[in-house]
């Protein structure tokens, strides 16, 4: 089946039935896109990166959310499940149902074999659309690395990456920092 095969629905219909849905999907460009499920490591990675953003922030205006809020990465796009949101101050929300906010700072996408294409082409692109987006994270699943993609005064984007459980990433668009050994707490890479 051809791209031009595929079904194209609007956004008002996706998220009508996404809001009963009994999995998750993507919506980009008209398409929806099932999402598959992920490994213990990827679980406990964003899990993790949940935790540590969470007490980091306690008592801040931002609030850490996981992967079960629908993100407009663009408003000509894609909508999706990051690993990990970070919003400060009133989300923003798309519709009436609260299924999908808007102005995301700073996203978190843990990469696996599957997904690894995707995080870093089509969605890092959608991503970069959104003007309230301040850093883009990947994390690795398979070694302790992240990477982090900052936009600029300008809009243009940069990228510092850290590797080793000794690291420490810096997530200046929250006013925080993250060691990778927090991170990776409980994972077992293979050798």
């Amino acid at each position: 089946m051809s791209a031009e095969d595929i079904p194209r629905i609007s956004l008002v219909e996706f998220l009508e039935l996404e809001s009963n849905a009994t999995h998750k999907s993507e919506y980009w460009d008209g398409q929806v896109f099932a999402m598959a499920g992920g490994t213990y490591d990827h679980a406990l990675i964003a899990s993790n990166v949940m935790g540590v953003l969470r007490e980091r922030l306690r008592g801040q205006p931002c609030r850490v959310i996981g992967s079960d809020l629908l993100v407009e990465a663009a408003e000509d796009g894609l909508l999706t499940y990051p690993d990990v949101i970070v919003i400060c101050g009133e989300p923003r929300f798309v519709g009436p149902k609260r299924l999908v906010v808007s102005n995301p700072v700073l996203v978190v996408e843990v990469l696996s074999p599957s997904t690894e294409g995707r995080d870093r082409g089509r969605k890092a692109a959608q991503y970069r659309k959104n003007r309230t987006l301040q850093q883009y994270v990947l994390v690795a699943s398979d070694e302790a690395r992240v990477e982090v993609y900052t936009r600029a005064e300008g809009g243009s984007w940069s990228l510092r990456e850290w590797s080793g459980m000794e690291a420490v990433a810096e997530l200046g668009s929250i006013g925080c920092a993250v060691s990778l050994g927090e991170v990776y707490t409980g994972v077992a890479f293979e050798v």
